[in-house]
């Protein structure tokens, strides 16, 4: 057994394997030095705040590959410049290898318009506020929805739910200022149900109940009649029902006749009009009502007593008797004399009840 292991052919076969297994080696490792530039190395160019166009071209033109990152926009910078290189610039690195560039977007990004439609004008501000959306015209427009959002404008056209706009975009808010008060009526009658429809609406109303003298849903029939008529006045909003059919006026004589008994009331204006009265109630009193004063009787005064022999006299005159003076010089001073006059007696005052 050993003897035939130191056998020289088998040394020499032996030989053979090792030089063949380290010439495969050898040829693989200078396969891959070629095929991967082995020793060849490029410096990384600095295209830092250059803009993104001319930074690809110049990497391009020295054998680099490229990749491009956007990262959160800073207005400080402009868009589309390049802010961050990877590797390093000065950085040495082989034939095609792959720089990554991280370059300024050219505006905020975008954001999902929340749906706020039909929405409290209010609630509506904090929900476009909270995505980053600015609010700037506020448009007040006739609705039966007051303070409701009707529609969001972003230059002058209409935006849907769910649309993307850039971040901290401007945009303007249609809003329901209320209903309209007393519009004239519109007659629809003689249009088909579709025109109708679109009458009814461009005049600020809604269409309610179309009913279809064949009991379909053709809205090619001709409209014959309307409730509320055309020329009344009734506040926007309000539905205006409908009646329509394939068949001519004339032919549905009868029919709008019995409409009109239904629908127009006549009222006799020749009967005097009703009055009403309204009676007081003398229950219902002020609450905080001050009470009369108190009213104190005054005390009877005596009569005086009438005698038997006295008449009754319906007017009685009192006579005052003055007394006479007469002067006697008596040394040139003048003395009064009183004559005495006889009392008569005094008139009773008789009280005749």
């Amino acid at each position: 057994m050993l003897k035939s292991l130191f056998n020289w052919k088998v040394l020499v076969n032996l030989l053979v394997a090792i030089a063949i297994f380290v010439g495969l080696v050898w040829l693989t490792f200078r396969w891959l030095e070629y095929h991967t530039n082995h020793g060849q190395e490029i410096p990384v160019p600095n295209v830092i705040n250059k803009s993104v166009h001319d930074a690809v071209k110049i990497l391009e033109d020295n054998g680099l590959d490229y990749e491009v990152d956007s990262a959160a926009y800073n207005p400080k910078f402009r868009p589309l410049q390049v802010l961050k290189v990877y590797p390093a610039p000065g950085s040495r690195v082989k034939d095609g290898r792959a720089i990554q560039l991280m370059v300024n977007p050219k505006s905020w990004a975008p954001v999902i318009v929340p749906d706020v439609i039909n929405k409290y004008s209010g609630l509506a501000f904090q929900r476009l506020d909270r995505v980053g959306l600015k609010v700037g015209d506020t448009i007040f427009e006739p609705s039966i929805q007051k303070d409701a959002v009707l529609r969001i404008l972003f230059k002058g056209n209409s935006l849907k739910p769910g649309s993307l706009l850039p971040r901290f975009s401007t945009v303007d808010v249609v809003i329901g200022s209320g209903p309209m008060r007393n519009i004239t009526i519109p007659n629809v009658v003689g249009l088909t149900v579709k025109e109708a429809r679109a009458y009814i609406a461009r005049n600020l109303f809604e269409v309610g109940i179309v009913e279809h003298e064949d009991g379909g849903k053709d809205e090619s029939d001709i409209v014959y009649y309307q409730d509320p008529a055309a020329g009344d006045a009734r506040d926007q909003g309000m539905q205006i029902d409908l009646w329509a059919s394939k068949k001519t006026p004339a032919e549905l004589r009868d029919r709008i006749d019995q409409l009109n008994s239904t629908y127009r009331m006549k009222i006799d204006t020749t009967l005097p009009p009703i009055r009403y009265e309204e009676v007081p109630n003398f229950q219902d009193e002020p609450v905080n009502a001050v009470p009369p004063p108190a009213v104190t009787p005054k005390p009877a005064s005596p009569k005086p007593a009438v005698s038997a022999t006295s008449k009754p006299v319906s007017t009685t005159k009192t006579t005052e008797v003055k007394p006479k003076t007469t002067t006697t010089s008596t040394d040139n001073k003048a003395k009064p004399t009183t004559t005495p006059v006889a009392d008569k007696p005094k008139a009773k005052k008789v009280t005749i009840q």
